[in-house]
């Protein structure tokens, strides 16, 4: 792993497409931009963010999310996502991210990654 730079922020933009739908997912009833695939595009803008800071072998993962979802999104409309790195505590990765749609904020989240050894870290994950 390179040395991280605590601040350093990457956006990525999404429009919601109909397999993103709370109704469409089992999320909710409803046909808005589901909680869980918020969370998905939140985990990912911070991911793409820590790549650059990783060596080849090397990837991160998910560890912990608390997330707030606080105003529905319909189809179609362009989201962004924006995540930041706040903390490093050796191979945990601490990322304030904020997601707005084109009227308002829309969700918030502290979310931490963790790098491992990507080869190890599957073979676990298989028993092998």
């Amino acid at each position: 792993m390179k040395d991280i730079i605590i601040g350093k922020e990457y956006s990525c933009a999404y429009v919601v497409q109909e397999h993103d739908l709370a109704n469409r997912v089992g999320s909710g009833e409803v046909a808005v931009f589901a909680t869980p695939m918020m969370i998905a595009r939140m985990e990912q803008c911070a991911s793409t963010l820590l790549k650059e800071f990783l060596e080849d072998e090397e990837t991160s993962v998910g560890a912990m999310i608390h997330t707030t979802h606080d105003a529905p999104t319909p189809c179609g409309m362009r989201v962004e996502i924006n995540a930041q790195i706040t903390e490093v505590k050796g191979k945990r990765i601490s990322f304030a991210i904020t997601a707005k749609d084109e009227r308002h904020t829309i969700g918030t989240a502290h979310h931490e990654r963790v790098v491992v050894d990507k080869g190890r870290f599957e073979a676990k994950a298989t028993g092998l």
